[in-house]
């Protein structure tokens, strides 16, 4: 790889996680630290009752646009997808997102030159029409960033890479907020409000926010370049239609769906009601920064033991286990009282658990797209993955209303203090920020328990009957990319060559009965000398596997040829297993298709024996072998077939 590429991969990564850093720098602060400003600060301590009627005013409206918000998501992703510049699909709006979006969120984090008292109807018009458009701009930016990551390579080991680099761009950035909150807030206040800070300390904040996201959103149009390419052509767009036909066919996806929508809207809630905690219980706003910072460490940590834990424990007793964790935490916070150690402690235990059992849903949710594609014969990767946002999205819109009423109804408005709040306020705070969550979740874990039964085992089980009839379930209308292939190329004969360098074997003696039997199909195996595998012959990648175990092409004739990694490797899920192709690439023979590396594959104890088959060859009149044993390096010719009859 040359130096110019290299350096452009690293920009690329590095401008990406920038973007991702203060992209979840604002999210942080629009969901978690905006609200607190509105009930806290926003109104006079003077307004009385006015100031609880705006609050709840302000409350729903936020609530309102949220749900509204969710509407109009799917529109946005057909904008973006039907957006062709320059610059290309997703650039544009990141940077207009970013641009108008943190513009806005600064101008909310004031009173308007004093809108809010002295025209208040005015004050909330105005509002929701910022609101709005602030959140419409946000959803722009959101679905363009995450969606970036195909675009910015097609290579899947640097997609995960740019993943990775983005992932911990967000925690920082997610994390970081709640560390400089105060301490930005009571630096620039001109009042310190027995530690709370004043408008002034705000708005310095949300200025710092706004720059940072902005400069984040410039960096991803910089730094990053979209690779345009037909296979980002015709995109599959979602609605809400769509997703309700997909969760409601998919009985696996939708309780998956039920369970973490409870789950979301519960740790939601009491995640932003924590800042609250410590200004008007434990009196100590600028403490804040500590759970904070240990949160920032602890997520870091708790992400890179996921993989472990799961393989040796399981998905399901991790969740359980981290449910258990998570719900010790509420429960200590409850008795924690005015004690900082013990509030710490008890943040924390909640807090480890989070990223431990979003991992699962996500891993399950992926696993249910294989399930539902078995099921019904079709595909919903988009649609089903699209759920999760979703959701978060509507655990956040409830959060936002609880957490207002609460402040409200605990009477934690602006003037109070933990002086001040009584013990029948703090009892009903209490019971808001633990009782309600902790309801949530239990019903969460209750219908994850009773209903979603998708685990790794039933996951491998339906990715080796996929595997079987991946060929069954071809359109049989060539696409535009073979109808290419088959104007450039003889397509009456094909030749088809070793995809790995090793030693040719039988394929009647390999210890896979699916294929030593022929039920897979006619073809030979390779005992592989090295772990990279190549395309036998020109065509279009018909099908991959999540496992990255296998791959299914299509020759220019028609020839369907399956090449399978090992015997029983599925169980491996993924692990060791590199693809550098997606479905529907056109590859050329010679092509890297995918990579494996053989010392896991030995220390888990499987054969890596390499077995090629054609799976339509009872259509192949003509079915020659050209070599049935010795040594093969990849390219080597080894079958000659006719086209297949149609």
């Amino acid at each position: 790889m040359s130096e110019t590429s290299t350096g452009r991969r690293i920009t690329s990564r590095l401008s990406y996680s920038f973007g991702a850093f203060g992209h979840d720098m604002f999210y942080a602060t629009l969901s978690t630290y905006f609200i607190m400003f509105v009930t806290s600060h926003l109104f006079d301590k003077d307004s009385g009752g006015q100031n609880a009627k705006m609050i709840g005013y302000i409350t729903l409206i936020i609530m309102v646009l949220r749900f509204v918000e969710l509407v109009i998501d799917p529109f946005i992703g057909n904008t973006i997808d039907n957006t062709n510049s320059r610059w290309g699909h997703f650039k544009p709006w990141v940077v207009a997102g970013g641009t108008v979006s943190s513009a806005i969120i600064i101008i909310l984090f004031t009173n308007m030159g004093g809108l809010n008292t002295s025209k208040s109807m005015l004050y909330l018009v105005l509002f929701t029409v910022l609101y709005i458009t602030m959140d419409i701009f946000y959803s722009f930016k959101d679905v363009g960033f995450w969606s970036m990551i195909p675009a910015i390579s097609f290579d899947s080991a640097e997609r995960e890479k740019t993943a990775t680099f983005a992932r911990v761009g967000s925690n920082i950035g997610a994390n970081i907020v709640g560390v400089v909150v105060m301490p930005i807030v009571l630096f620039f206040s001109v009042n310190s409000n027995s530690g709370q800070g004043d408008n002034r300390g705000w708005f310095a904040f949300a200025l710092i926010i706004g720059v940072v996201a902005w400069l984040s959103a410039i960096a991803v149009g910089i730094g990053t370049k979209e690779n345009d390419s037909e296979l980002r052509q015709n995109k599959e767009k979602t609605s809400f239609s769509a997703v309700l036909k997909v969760l409601t066919r998919n009985d696996q996806l939708m309780w998956l769906s039920l369970t973490y929508c409870l789950y979301t809207t519960g740790i939601a809630i009491l995640n932003s009601l924590e800042l609250y905690y410590f200004t008007y219980i434990l009196g100590k706003a600028a403490e804040f920064s500590f759970l904070a910072s240990l949160n920032a460490v602890i997520g870091i940590f708790s992400v890179l033991t996921f993989p472990s834990l799961a393989q040796k424990f399981s998905r399901r007793n991790v969740f359980f286990s981290s449910i258990v964790v998570m719900l010790i935490g509420v429960c200590l916070f409850v008795f924690a009282g005015h004690s900082l150690a013990l509030v710490l402690t008890a943040a924390v235990l909640f807090y480890v658990p989070q990223t431990l059992i979003f991992l699962v849903v996500l891993m399950i949710l992926s696993d249910s797209v294989e399930y539902g594609q078995l099921k019904f014969g079709h595909r919903d990767e988009s649609l089903t993955l699209s759920v999760r946002p979703l959701l978060d999205k509507f655990g956040g819109a409830v959060s936002n209303g609880v957490v207002g009423l609460t402040a409200v109804w605990a009477g934690m408005t602006s003037g109070a203090t933990a002086g001040s709040i009584t013990p029948h306020g703090q009892m009903i705070f209490k019971l808001m920020m633990f009782g309600v969550p902790a309801i949530l979740i239990l019903a969460g874990t209750f219908t994850f328990y009773k209903k979603v039964t998708l685990d790794e085992k039933e996951h491998a089980r339906i990715v080796d009957e996929l595997e079987k009839t991946w060929h069954e379930r071809l359109e049989t209308d060539d696409d535009e990319s073979m109808a290419d292939i088959r104007a450039e190329v003889d397509a009456e004969t094909l030749t088809l060559t070793a995809p790995v360098d090793g030693e040719l074997v039988a394929l009647n003696t390999v210890g896979e009965s699916t294929f030593a039997s022929g039920q897979m199909g006619q073809g030979f195996a390779i005992k592989p000398s090295d772990g990279r595998i190549f395309a036998p012959f020109d065509g279009v990648v018909e099908a991959t596997f999540p496992t990255r175990h296998a791959v299914g092409l299509r020759a220019a004739n028609g020839t369907l040829a399956l090449i399978h990694i090992g015997v029983d490797t599925v169980k491996m899920r993924g692990t060791g297993f590199i693809s550098y192709v997606e479905k529907g690439q056109e590859v050329k023979q010679g092509d890297q298709l995918l990579e494996f590396w053989q010392p896991a594959l030995a220390k888990a104890g499987y054969d890596d024996t390499v077995m090629v088959v054609v799976t339509n060859y009872k259509a192949i009149k003509d079915f020659k072998v050209l070599k049935e044993t010795g040594t093969v390096s990849h390219g080597d010719n080894v079958l000659s077939l006719s086209k297949p009859e149609e």
